[in-house]
């Protein structure tokens, strides 16, 4: 398979935020097979002298390029981390195992079972909990110097194969390592976007469970193409959340008789007002219609589970009077709202 790399005008184009101790890390895998770097350095532009200096930085172009390189050089997608090669298009099949799944979940759960075919150096394993999942990644043998990146590289890959399999940005609560801070920590805020902690039990991701029951969007051709340049999954953050609706849903709900314009929706959500109106509309939705879904759910639980009068509801949901709540009830039902509490309104 031919695949893409980045132009030599793109390699040293952008904000260099890779930790050069990443770049020594492909550098050893090389030497531990006894083979030579130079070329691959040299087609990546990266000097040979950078490498002494544990404060330098590459751009994720030049990452991408030279990991790729490094992958057939060594014939080995695990650049050197595990006891057994991972041949060239190992993690592709692996992808390949995982994109009929109906769900997030499906597919996480069966790329970590069939990891275990390629090697059980380390396990990967998902923790699905009431709110929180977590990817929890077991080390069964001694990873030496090759440990930071290996599971940095793992995981993040992992977490950019998901995102691309729901098409959305996936945002964790927690990431967690089984090392002390690096002197690169900072990296990490960019590569784990969220809380990082270090010294922990083992590595591991943590997001919001919701995202488990996200429907897989991809398909065999996608996944051809995206094959093509796969390694950018590990470097690059998606920008769009499918679990907007969600998030947006939970904030209206919680207070459903506000006015929740868009200003401070975007507000309480860290978006801008532009950029809450066009990823829902991405998602197919509208603020208006997210609220007045909150309005109807609140009235109708109100109207069938209490004796407030209709006044009092209308007042409860945000509305002025209760005339125009009638009217907008009648619109959400079918039904006024009287007929509605009394069962009138039950088959609409």
């Amino acid at each position: 398979m031919k695949i893409l790399a980045p132009s030599p005008a793109d390699l040293t184009r952008g904000r260099a935020a890779t930790p050069i101790a990443f770049i020594r890390a492909i550098v050893l895998g090389y030497r531990l097979r006894g083979m030579d770097p130079a070329s691959a350095l040299a087609q990546a532009q990266i000097p040979a002298a950078v490498l002494e200096d544990p404060a330098a930085r590459v751009t994720a172009a030049q990452m991408e390029l030279l990991s790729g390189i490094a992958m057939q050089a060594l014939d080995d997608e695990a650049l050197g981390w595990f006891s057994r090669r991972l041949p060239w298009g190992s993690y592709g099949m692996l992808c390949r195992a995982s994109l009929t799944s109906p769900t997030l979940e499906v597919a996480l759960k069966r790329w970590c079972r069939h990891h275990r075919l390629l090697t059980e150096d380390i396990v990967f394993e998902l923790v699905p909990q009431r709110s929180v999942a977590t990817i929890r990644v077991a080390e069964h043998t001694e990873l030496g110097e090759l440990r930071e990146f290996c599971l940095v590289s793992t995981l993040r890959y992992l977490l950019g194969y998901a995102c691309w399999l729901v098409d959305s940005r996936i945002a964790l609560t927690a990431a967690a390592f089984p090392f002390d801070a690096p002197a690169h920590a900072d990296a990490y805020a960019y590569l784990f976007a969220g809380p990082a902690s270090f010294s922990a039990p083992a590595a591991a991701i943590s997001f919001d469970a919701r995202y488990l029951t996200l429907p897989v969007r991809r398909d065999e051709k996608a996944l051809q193409a995206m094959l093509q340049r796969a390694l950018p999954l590990t470097v690059l953050q998606y920008r769009r959340d499918r679990l907007l609706v969600h998030s947006v849903a939970q904030l209206l709900a919680a207070t459903p008789a506000a006015a929740h314009t868009a200003e401070d929706v975007a507000a309480q959500l860290n978006l801008s007002v532009r950029t809450l109106h066009r990823q829902l509309k991405e998602e197919g939705v509208s603020l208006q219609q997210l609220k007045n879904e909150a309005r109807r759910e609140h009235a109708t639980r109100l109207l069938l589970q209490t004796r407030k009068p209709v006044k009092q509801v209308a007042a409860a949901v945000g509305f002025d009077s209760e005339k125009s709540f009638a009217r907008a009830f009648r619109e959400w039902t079918g039904a006024a709202p009287s007929a509605y509490r009394t069962g009138a309104g039950s088959a609409a």
